[in-house]
């Protein structure tokens, strides 16, 4: 008598289990995920949108393992297979055809007082490869966005979207392109150059909280 009783109580302990985990999974699903925006601009008419071809080169990048080596070069633009940080970014705008460096030594030109990282005289061999400038360029051409990162806050997390740029500062500067992928608290991923290589990883909320701070985040529309 008291095994079928236990035999039953552990058949609804179980069911009761299932229908939790079930009823989490729906709320998580239908109420808690963070839709990713997307476009209809294709600037080079390849018929890609230009959030999907800025993604694509950039992970492009991120697969042939493109080493990290950070040097001045008097030519402008480093080899194809090395880059910065800052170097994800010319080179995803390029697969859109768009010219950064040209767009930011134009606006240099325009607002050079605004340059924290000009000294007396630009230099568009590096300016463009330096995150204080990148950051003070997209905070003139760009919709500024909240810093503030909250994992599993549906309404704060639709504010980071694909293709977002975000600016960390001090003690190490660096920029990264937000990912259309998430992680299981819809914090997005991004595509960026930490080290040694380009990554696609889900560090956005670490390395805010843990390495340098987020101080700028932007939508361009360019």
């Amino acid at each position: 008598m008291y095994k079928n009783l236990f035999f039953k109580l552990k058949i609804i302990a179980f069911l009761l289990m299932f229908i939790l985990i079930w009823v989490f999974l729906y709320i998580e699903i239908t109420y808690l995920k963070v839709e990713n925006i997307t476009t209809n601009t294709d600037f080079d008419n390849d018929w890609i949108n230009d959030i999907d071809d800025i993604l694509e080169w950039a992970r492009r990048e991120v697969k042939n393992k493109t080493h990290y080596k950070s040097t001045y070069y008097s030519w402008w633009f480093p080899p194809e297979n090395e880059w910065v940080c800052t170097d994800v970014l010319w080179r995803a705008l390029k697969n859109a055809w768009i010219d950064f460096k040209k767009l930011i030594d134009d606006d240099i030109e325009k607002n050079f007082w605004n340059y924290r990282r000009i000294e007396w005289k630009a230099d568009p061999n590096i300016d463009f490869r330096r995150v204080p400038n990148v950051d003070v360029f997209f905070k003139n051409n760009s919709l500024v966005l909240t810093n503030d990162l909250i994992p599993w806050d549906k309404e704060n997390l639709k504010n980071w979207q694909p293709w977002d740029i975000v600016t960390f500062w001090a003690p190490q500067f660096h920029v990264a392109i937000l990912s259309d992928k998430r992680n299981k608290n819809w914090v997005p991923y991004i595509v960026h150059s930490p080290y040694l290589y380009p990554r696609e990883d889900d560090w956005l909320y670490y390395w805010h909280n843990n390495i340098s701070p987020i101080i700028g985040h932007y939508r361009w529309k360019y």
